[in-house]
């Protein structure tokens, strides 16, 4: 088993989502049960993903909550577009909150990889 609080990735996909939750703030009030809580469940998800699939005592098991961790991350993506699209979010914010989507699918990727060749693997 992995301690995920010491997991670069998980604490960058706090963070993350903090900074999605910030953003999310200013979203018109009528998007409160539409894209601003898909927004904020799929942000959430990344980490919850790492933290639960970081107690299972097999890698290969762990791999698939970092799949699952993935794919919210990809959502949380597609929102962005969205609410740029839809000019609730500023250009600066949607290209800076990308990047950090981007770099944190890269951990993801690089993690589960590393998990897939080794029997035990450090924290990353």
């Amino acid at each position: 088993m992995h301690n995920f609080k010491k997991l670069k990735v998980y604490q960058r996909a706090i963070d993350f989502a903090v900074e999605i939750y910030q953003v999310s703030k200013i979203f018109p009030k009528d998007e409160l049960f539409g894209l601003t809580n898909q927004i904020r469940r799929a942000v959430t998800s990344v980490s919850l993903n790492i933290a639960e699939g970081s107690g299972n005592k097999s890698n290969k098991e762990f791999q698939r909550f970092l799949e699952i961790a993935l794919r919210s991350d990809y959502e949380v993506m597609t929102c962005l577009e969205i609410a740029l699209k839809l000019k609730y979010c500023k250009k600066d914010d949607y290209e800076k909150l990308i990047t950090e989507s981007d770099e944190i699918a890269a951990m993801i990727v690089g993690f589960s990889k590393n998990l897939s060749s080794r029997k035990r693997k450090p924290d990353i």
